[in-house]
């Protein structure tokens, strides 16, 4: 073999040991994230939940809304591990067949929030000027109202369902969207680079698909994880309050609200759906701490 074809050789040797930079940003990423251990739980958790959320219900030898009245207020057993409500119905297979009901919820509206917030953001801070004074005084309006408040005003105008409590939290979510999308594309389009991008003849559609986009996403992310778990936790409040979902649906707000009434005599029915309510917030919020810093610039090294 010739010096040349060797060279040649060694040359392709190292194009081939040369990481592909998604992969690499992929193992970074999850590099940082590791450094928060209370992050690396809630995200293993979440990927739990989704997956007992979709394998959950095939497993289950129970009705979810199967009743037995000669079973009522059983206690935590082999049988019934979570026991059984005042309708002798299982605790523990409603809370599996709810699981994939309340993530869904949560994950819905966060994407329709999002997709109804973020161009709404990025319009009103990329042309400023009037558009933006009658986009966020829109938006300040409606942040005025809390957001459960506000939730439970448009679902006692749509009707209380699980589509219209998604659409309640899904347009609650829509202000903080635009908000953060806002002043990200503000501090964006301010950069040297996009001014050069303009100056050389780019349409505004280029700009902010191509290059505005791109520098907003990460504090998307971040609040999207940090609304599914307001979303959650509104959602399980409307059901809770009788607004959301309707009898026998097992969704964990609605559990929650069956056993109210019986909290010093079967004290496990209201219990079990709030500690999975609890679970699934907490995760979601500790996780989107630790994604917040694995995703900030400042924390690379």
């Amino acid at each position: 073999m010739t010096v040349t074809n060797q060279q040649q050789v060694e040359q392709g040797d190292k194009k081939q040991k040369v990481e592909n930079p998604k992969v690499k940003s992929i193992k970074d990423f999850y590099r940082r994230l590791k450094k928060n251990k209370a992050a690396l739980i809630g995200f293993y958790t979440i990927l739990i939940l989704i997956a007992v959320s979709i394998i959950g219900p095939f497993l289950t030898s129970h009705d979810p809304n199967s009743t037995n009245v000669t079973e009522r207020f059983q206690g935590p057993s082999a049988e019934y591990w979570f026991g059984t409500d005042h309708m002798g119905r299982d605790i523990f297979t409603r809370i599996i067949h709810g699981m994939s009901l309340t993530l869904g919820i949560g994950f819905a509206s966060v994407i329709m929030g999002a997709l109804v917030g973020i161009p709404i953001g990025i319009i009103s801070g990329y042309y400023g000027g009037r558009i933006d004074n009658i986009i966020m005084r829109l938006i300040d309006i409606l942040l005025a109202f809390p957001g459960i408040l506000l939730a439970l005003a448009i679902v006692s105008i749509l009707g209380g369902s699980l589509v219209n409590v998604t659409i309640a939290v899904a347009i609650y979510a829509i202000p903080g969207f635009a908000r953060i999308i806002r002043g990200s594309t503000l501090a964006a389009k301010k950069l040297e680079y996009v001014d050069a991008i303009r100056a050389l003849g780019a349409k505004d559609g280029r700009i902010i698909f191509k290059h505005i986009m791109p520098n907003v996403l990460s504090p998307v992310i971040v609040n999207a994880t940090l609304y599914i778990a307001s979303a959650v936790l509104t959602a399980a409040g409307l059901s809770f309050l009788g607004m959301g979902a309707q009898p026998p649906t097992p969704e964990w707000g609605a559990m929650l609200n069956d056993g109210r009434g019986y909290m010093y005599d079967a004290g496990h029915i209201a219990f079990f759906p709030g500690m999975f309510i609890v679970i699934v917030v907490l995760a979601f919020n500790i996780f989107g701490d630790g994604l917040r810093d694995a995703l900030d610039p400042k924390m690379k090294k």
